[in-house]
């Protein structure tokens, strides 16, 4: 049976949160994402919170307070989250340690499979718990190396900005 639909990109991600304020520091100040503001259609006047990143973006749902319609069993600190960076994961391990940040997997870099390849990983968690894992794109360039010229022509792979 052929699907109804296929999916191309993600636009965005909802994550429920327990400090607005809080989420919005913490994924400007380590991931660079821009907080964005932006009024609901259909008149309704209610503000919402976005943190954009390249051409996606990660919705914020403060608990208690979410938007309908939403996920069925909203809880913060429920997410695991792979980003991929344009940083060297050495120098990101560095920079989490220098700002305090508890890195897991005893604070080391590990290696693991994403959706593009191998992965050479740092995991922290967000302020409401969520697992945020930072994996630099150099070493998934690694792996297309290996593909055939068919294989990447299938491939929509898009250097975030």
């Amino acid at each position: 049976m052929a699907p109804i639909a296929t999916v191309k990109s993600l636009d965005h991600l909802v994550l429920t949160v327990t400090d607005l304020n809080a989420a919005i520091e913490f994924y400007q100040d380590i991931l660079g994402m821009q907080h964005t503001s932006f009024t609901a259609p259909l008149g309704s006047g209610i503000t919402r919170h976005a943190l954009q990143f390249g051409t996606q973006k990660v919705n914020l749902h403060v608990s208690g307070k979410e938007f309908e319609p939403k996920a069925q069993n909203v809880q913060p600190g429920s997410g695991d989250l792979c980003f991929l960076v344009e940083d060297n994961v050495d120098d990101v391990l560095k920079g989490l340690l220098e700002r305090g940040i508890t890195v897991l997997e005893g604070g080391q870099v590990v290696e693991r499979t994403g959706a593009q390849g191998k992965l050479r990983s740092v995991y922290v968690r967000d302020p409401d718990g969520n697992l945020i894992e930072y994996a630099p794109l150099e070493y998934t360039h690694i792996f297309f190396m290996f593909l055939s010229s068919a294989d990447i022509a299938e491939q929509q792979v898009v250097k975030p900005s």
